[in-house]
């Protein structure tokens, strides 16, 4: 398959959750409580992105399908836009542009830290996405900065975790894949340097 039209086809499956709040809205089928079905619609989408971006490289290591880390960048992407759709939805909607009730809620519910935390350090991932900030910042700098990801994943897991409170068993599942896609890259890298 093309790159392009994988590409494509990442794109499509990107938009399509947001093409479905949008109906559901339309419809006017968005449950009794709008605002929070959106705010975790938005936040579980991220969550997938960001699992699908953390596939990419033990994927192609697996497989040598090494065409797929041409869409490692949208799927990070995609996690982002989502996360901030999430953020804006909650700072917005629910806390009304309030900075200070949004910090409150940040030191008092750990739920909120954590997805805090994990918001907060996916922005810089964000802004040096491009090819051109990948030069300005070099390859190895870049790469130490993206590792972030790895704490992006635990501080989401957690947020979901704790705000569920009852039935766990959805972050559970969750935990376990990022627990896989970590251990993956921590028994590859032992591999390396063993044979090395």
């Amino acid at each position: 398959m093309k790159t392009g039209v994988i590409k494509t086809l990442v794109l499509l499956a990107g938009l399509l959750p947001l093409a479905w709040v949008a109906y559901w809205g339309y419809q006017g089928d968005l449950t009794a409580n709008p605002i929070e079905y959106i705010t975790h619609h938005t936040g579980w989408f991220s969550l997938l992105f960001l699992m699908l971006t953390l596939s990419v490289t033990p994927l192609r290591r697996l497989t040598g399908w090494h065409k797929v880390i041409q869409v490692r960048r949208m799927l990070g992407l995609f996690a982002a836009f989502y996360a901030i759709l999430h953020f804006s939805i909650w700072f917005v909607l629910d806390k009304f542009f309030s900075v200070p009730d949004m910090v409150a809620d940040v030191v008092k519910r750990p739920f909120i830290t954590a997805g805090m935390v994990g918001f907060a350090l996916m922005l810089p991932l964000t802004i040096t996405s491009t090819a051109g900030m990948i030069r300005r910042l070099g390859g190895r700098r870049w790469q130490q900065l993206h590792r972030l990801i790895y704490v992006i994943g635990i501080a989401v897991v957690l947020h979901f975790w704790w705000l569920v409170k009852s039935d766990v068993r959805e972050p559970q599942r969750w935990a376990v894949v990022l627990a896989c896609l970590l251990g993956f890259r921590a028994w590859w890298n032992w591999r390396t340097k063993s044979s090395s």
